[in-house]
């Protein structure tokens, strides 16, 4: 990556139907790129990209402040109402493509509801999903975000006292991402001070990672 003060963040919003994968990325752009409501039924039928303004402010890069914006691609979950796995896969993977073709992905948020227990079987599929869309080194461009934390809270849980009681298989899928999560407060995600939590959280992943990004080619039909 080119040496700079700016950058593009590119992140993909990967789960389960009903998660709150459009609030989350409503909530780092800042903005309400996409629908998110409650429904008996999957309401992200098609990928959408949502784009934020210029953001800094939030941390330096070779000592200097480091402006950049934030690239989201909303996505349908899965298991889907009305879509099948083929149908979502191949819809994601040509918009993963399609948008971050030149730029590449920096980073994938599977989203969790951390007021949901997450049962073996239901990652197993998830992350079989999620290795067939991004490849061998998923686990370095995977993060995981909790959705409803402010749940949690409301239950008396701290994030500590969360993850001490977490399931072992959310703490397996934590471990095997090197501990890369975030808890969003679905209450306050749209208050200025808690995106730039989250927003500061993201990149010292993409820090972590050294910057690389996942170039994925467009499948043949």
């Amino acid at each position: 990556m080119a040496d700079s003060n700016e950058m593009t963040i590119n992140v993909v919003v990967l789960g389960r139907t009903q998660t709150g994968k459009s609030a989350a990325g409503n909530s780092l752009l800042g903005s309400d790129d996409f629908e998110s409501q409650l429904s008996p039924s999957s309401v992200t039928t098609c990928c959408s990209l949502g784009h934020s303004c210029r953001i800094s402010g939030i941390t330096r890069r070779n000592g200097c402040e480091l402006a950049f914006r934030v690239r989201v691609l909303d996505t349908p979950g899965y298991p889907h109402s009305s879509l099948s796995k083929e149908q979502v896969r191949e819809m994601v993977r040509s918009a993963l493509a399609h948008h971050f073709k030149e730029e590449g992905l920096h980073l994938a948020l599977l989203v969790l509801r951390a007021d949901l227990p997450l049962c073996p079987d239901e990652i197993d599929h998830t992350i079989q999903f999620i290795q067939e869309l991004l490849g061998a080194t998923w686990k370095d461009f995977t993060a995981v975000l909790l959705t409803h934390a402010d749940k949690a809270k409301e239950a008396g849980y701290s994030e500590e006292a969360y993850l001490r009681s977490a399931s072992s298989t959310l703490l397996s899928l934590l471990s095997s991402v090197q501990h890369k999560y975030v808890f969003l407060d679905s209450q306050k995600s749209i208050i200025k001070e808690e995106r730039t939590i989250v927003l500061r959280k993201l990149l010292n992943f993409i820090r972590q990672n050294n910057y690389q990004v996942l170039l994925l080619k467009q499948s043949k039909e």
